[in-house]
C-alpha cells in the first residue's frame, strides 16, 4: 500500500468475506489494523469460515461475522453499522450451464447491489463504496473488440452484447454495475470506486469452489484436451493482485472510477505451456490448437453455447490497464506465477488428481491459510 491512504473511522464493511477475492481483502485489511465487518450465508458452518478465523489470529485487526443474503433488503444494516467503508463484493459466481438466468444470476447480483447499496444510503458513517465488478462489464465477447475500432478494452467501454440468454454472467455484472452507478449518482455523501478484475487465478486461503479458474485448470489436467485445445484467451489476473487492488480502490484518497485489473492475456496452450514447465509430463497438457469446428462441437460439453463459443474462438482479447497502473499504483504478478500456483493448489486439495502412472510431480509450494507474499 502507498503511505498515503484514508483511515476511515469505525470498521469496514466485506459482503461475502468468505469468497475466493474477499478472504484475501480480508487479510490485508486485519493486517492494518482495522476491524472487518465480514457477511457471510452462515456464520457457524467451519467449512465455509474457519478459514477467517485462522487469517484473523495473530492480527492487530479484528473480526466479526455477521449472517447475510443478497435478496433480503434489512440484511446489511446491522454488519454496515458505524462502518465508514464498505467493500462489495458477494455476487453469484455461475459461467456454464446456468439453469435458470434470472433467478440465479441476475436477481441476485441486482437486488444484491440495491439492498447493499440502500443501506449505505440509510448509514451515515459511509462514505466510500468499493465495488466488485468484472472485466465482463466491460466487453461481453472477445468478437466486440473486432467489431470495434480500438486495438483493446479500457474502462470507457461498456458490455452491450450480452443477454439473458447469451452470457448471463455478464449480464448480470453489466446490469448490477450500472445500477451502482446509477444510485451512487442519487446522492453525495459517499462515492463509488469500482475494480473490474479479469479471470482471477492464483492459490486461494481456503478450498476452491467450482469457479471458472478451477474449471479451466481441471479441464487442462485431466486430459480432456489431451489432443489439443481451443483457440481460446484468457486475461489473467492473480487473486492477491485483485485484493490488493480493493484496498488501494478503498484506501487512496483520489481513487475514483472503474479500473481494469488484469495482468496479461493467456490463450490455453499457453497456459498449458506454461503448465508443462513448471510440472513436467506428467499430466497431458495439451501441446496444439484444435480447429474451429472441432472446438465448436466440443464447447457444449462443457456447458458452452455454440452461440458463445463463436463470438470467442479464435478472437483476440486485449485490455489496457494502465489507468490501475497509474491511478492506483498497482503492479502486476506475471500470469505465469498466477497459473502455476493456482494448479499446484488444485493438486493440494485433490481437485486435479495425478493421472496414474504420471510419476513424481514438481510445481509451485502452495501458499497456506494466512500466508501473503
Amino acid at each position: 500500500m502507498p503511505d498515503q491512504t484514508l483511515h476511515p473511522p469505525g470498521p469496514v464493511l466485506v459482503t461475502g468475506g468468505n469468497g475466493y477475492v474477499a478472504s484475501w481483502l480480508v487479510e490485508g485489511l486485519l493486517k492494518l489494523g482495522f476491524d472487518v465487518h465480514a457477511t457471510v450465508r452462515d456464520p457457524r458452518d467451519p467449512r465455509k469460515t474457519a478459514h477467517l478465523g485462522a487469517i484473523a489470529r495473530g492480527c492487530p485487526g479484528s473480526l466479526s461475522l455477521f449472517r447475510a443474503d443478497l435478496l433480503d433488503a434489512d440484511a446489511f444494516d446491522r454488519p454496515m453499522a458505524e462502518c465508514g467503508l464498505v467493500f462489495h463484493t458477494a455476487s453469484p459466481l455461475i459461467v456454464r450451464d446456468v439453469g435458470d438466468p434470472v433467478r440465479d444470476l441476475i436477481e441476485p447480483a441486482t437486488q444484491g447491489t440495491r439492498h447493499v447499496l440502500e443501506a449505505a444510503g440509510r448509514t451515515p458513517s459511509v462514505r466510500r463504496v468499493v465495488f466488485t465488478s468484472s472485466i465482463v462489464a466491460v466487453y461481453g465477447d472477445a468478437a466486440d473488440l473486432a467489431d470495434s475500432e480500438e486495438d483493446r478494452f479500457d474502462e470507457s467501454h461498456w458490455n452491450t452484447t450480452s443477454n439473458e440468454h447469451h452470457q448471463p454472467y455478464s449480464r448480470s455484472k453489466t446490469l448490477a454495475e450500472r445500477l451502482a452507478w446509477e444510485m451512487a449518482g442519487r446522492q453525495d455523501r459517499w462515492d463509488l470506486v469500482v475494480v473490474n478484475p479479469g479471470l482471477v487465478l492464483g492459490p486461494g486461503l481456503s478450498p476452491h469452489t467450482a469457479a471458472e479458474g478451477v474449471l479451466v485448470m481441471r479441464d487442462l489436467g485431466s486430459g480432456y484436451y489431451r489432443f489439443g485445445a481451443p483457440e481460446l484467451e484468457f486475461a489473467v489476473v492473480d487473486v492477491r493482485d485483485v485484493a490488493e487492488g480493493h484496498l488501494r480502490a478503498g484506501l487512496m484518497p483520489g481513487a475514483a472510477g472503474r479500473h481494469i485489473l488484469v495482468s496479461e492475456t493467456l490463450g490455453l496452450i499457453e497456459i498449458a505451456s506454461v503448465l508443462r514447465d513448471r510440472f513436467g509430463d506428467a499430466f497431458p497438457f495439451p501441446r496444439q490448437a484444435v480447429s474451429r469446428p472441432v472446438a465448436l462441437m466440443m464447447a457444449p460439453r462443457r456447458g458452452i453455447p455454440q452461440a458463445v463459443a463463436k463470438r470467442n474462438l479464435g478472437y483476440p482479447l486485449r485490455f489496457s490497464n494502465r489507468r490501475a497502473k497509474e491511478a492506483l499504483g498497482m503492479s502486476f504478478r506475471p500470469a505465469a506465477e498466477s497459473v502455476a500456483e493456482h494448479f499446484r493448489q488444485l493438486l493440494d486439495d485433490g481437485v486435479v488428481k495425478v493421472p496414474r502412472g504420471g510419476g513424481a510431480v514438481s510445481g509451485a509450494t502452495r501458499r497456506h491459510p494466512g500466508s501473503r507474499g
